[in-house]
């Protein structure tokens, strides 16, 4: 019988959901009681510790429901190998305010100058606030939204992209569009015109986007709606990509040299 209280308060608190009350309470009492703490001291902190536990369980929801390709954070950038970038603006978009405000955000520049990596550091930041985020590549996107035209369920699918709070569409302009995939695309930014906030990554300039949607008309009016409320971020400079390659060549060992 004296197992029965026990028993009973892990069942109630897995009824309640709180697993960090259920692991922690036993040892937490032990040691508030080894140092004199109130019982109400004691409460708090085990209500902390389930806050805590619930918020690392609900960033890491929100990460995997972005499915993002690599977990990348803006402490891994390297700024200083980029002058270009307003490194400041960055830190403040960080803050992710500006989805709050629904507004959009542009990174554009040359390959390999890490417009993915900062995309993906401003996902995460958003996902650590309580965000819901979605990333996808252009391409990806177009692909899936005419294979669900084709299976009847184009309009859930646009719900759900409409939905997110964060959505980003990586690497804009790497691929031409169809003139189907073209509208499609024009169909998710006009969804979420002022109703939520989207980042884009493109190799090109503004004047070139004409190439991709194929239509000087389709192009301006993606523009004057991803535009009207937008923070630019300037990613012109050598590749990233290509400096790491030259450095490895450098590092490696000359085959034809005579030892």
């Amino acid at each position: 019988m004296t197992d029965t209280p026990q028993v009973l308060l892990a069942h109630h608190l897995k009824a309640l959901k709180l697993p960090s009350f259920l692991r922690e309470y036993d040892k937490l009492a032990r040691q508030c009681a080894a140092e004199g703490v109130e019982h109400t001291r004691y409460l708090l902190r085990l209500a902390e510790l389930e806050l805590i536990e619930r918020q690392r369980r609900m960033v890491e929801r929100r990460i995997k429901e972005a499915r993002f390709p690599a977990v990348k954070s803006l402490d891994s950038f390297d700024f200083l190998a980029l002058p270009s970038l307003n490194k400041t603006l960055v830190l403040e978009l960080a803050r992710s305010e500006y989805v709050t405000r629904r507004e959009n955000i542009i990174a554009v520049g040359n390959s390999g100058t890490g417009k993915s990596h900062i995309a993906l550091g401003l996902g995460l930041a958003a996902c650590q606030k309580g965000l819901s985020v979605g990333f996808i590549t252009a391409a990806a996107l177009v692909h899936e939204l005419i294979e669900a035209g084709d299976e009847k369920r184009l309009l859930r699918l646009q719900r759900q992209l409409a939905g997110y709070r964060l959505l980003i569409i990586d690497e804009l302009g790497y691929v031409p569009l169809s003139q189907t995939g073209a509208e499609l695309l024009f169909e998710v930014f006009s969804q979420r015109y002022e109703r939520g906030s989207t980042i884009v990554t493109s190799n090109l300039p503004f004047d070139e986007w004409t190439g991709v949607f194929a239509s000087e008309r389709l192009t301006g009016a993606l523009l004057d709606r991803l535009t009207h409320h937008v923070h630019i971020l300037e990613m012109n400079g050598d590749s990233f990509r290509l400096k790491q390659s030259k450095q490895r060549a450098q590092t490696q060992p000359d085959d034809t040299q005579q030892t």
